[in-house]
């Protein structure tokens, strides 16, 4: 049996790593991307066989659509990849799954939508960060569309499997609970601590090693991340608070000198990551 034909939309460090992959497993590999040179490269590299026009002609051919865009921009192109036939999984790689879930649902992809989102990020970007091996071992969390039929599903679990990952089913909206604490809350910790530094009016170059460790996420794509954030702006919000909260507790045990309380709070953080 052929391998199935595979459309990624999107070259950046996931949809690049994941044609990188998928090519090397023996798909034929359509795809597009908004920046030429990245597409010429990745052709010419050998990972995608198709270079797909803007229009997105001749994604009828694949069996698998792809979409590896930014959170903001994956509605949009999901009306146009609905009126394509012949498709037997849409799926996406973002970093908040209700809304582009409930995307495909109104664009009549119920059947065929399952939203996927790969733990398996990094703070660089694009296509020069991109490379095999990215999923191996990684978490890929799967949030069907309501009404999705389960071939979709087998085919979003077997995708994932191919490239050494491991699916896990999941509903949307507890999917971007969960990830507003694990993903989201540090992303927008690590940003705030380099802006608190940065404002401080000290260079990156007087980091120690914990400086760097903390404030690595902060390099991030600020594109990516202000679409995120937004999209999940209720649960990211409330875990915002939760650590304003915790921050607030260490600088009051500061103010008053307050060693007992303070040495609470490390203790109670320590104890915590300890626990892994």
């Amino acid at each position: 049996m052929a391998e199935p034909v595979v459309a990624i939309l999107g070259l950046g460090l996931v949809g690049g790593s994941l044609a990188r992959d998928l090519h090397a497993l023996g798909h034929r590999v359509l795809a597009h991307d908004r920046d030429a040179a990245t597409l010429t490269a990745a052709v010419r590299q050998g990972a995608v066989r198709v270079a797909l026009d803007p229009d997105l002609s001749g994604i009828d051919e694949a069996d698998i659509v792809v979409l590896a865009v930014p959170v903001g921009t994956a509605p949009g192109l999901l009306r146009g990849v609905a009126a394509r036939s012949g498709t037997s999984l849409v799926t996406d790689v973002g970093s908040t799954k209700r809304s582009v879930v409930a995307a495909a649902e109104a664009a009549g992809l119920e059947r065929r939508f399952v939203g996927a989102h790969p733990l398996a990020g990094d703070h660089r970007s694009g296509w020069g960060a991109s490379r095999a091996g990215l999923f191996r071992g990684a978490t890929v969390f799967l949030c069907p569309a309501s009404g999705v039929a389960p071939d979709a599903l087998r085919r979003a679990e077997a995708l994932w499997r191919s490239v050494g990952a491991h699916p896990r089913v999941m509903d949307a909206a507890e999917h971007d609970r969960r990830m507003a604490w694990v993903s989201h809350l540090p992303q927008a910790a690590a940003s705030a601590l380099a802006l608190a530094i940065a404002r401080s009016g000290l260079p990156t170059e007087a980091l120690g090693a914990g400086g760097r460790d903390t404030t690595r996420l902060a390099a991030s794509s600020p594109d990516v991340w202000t679409d995120i954030l937004l999209d999940n702006a209720d649960d990211s919000g409330a875990a915002l608070a939760a650590l304003e909260a915790a921050v607030a507790d260490i600088r009051r045990a500061l103010e008053r000198r307050d060693r007992e309380g303070l040495a609470a709070a490390l203790e109670e953080a320590r104890r915590w990551k300890e626990a892994d």
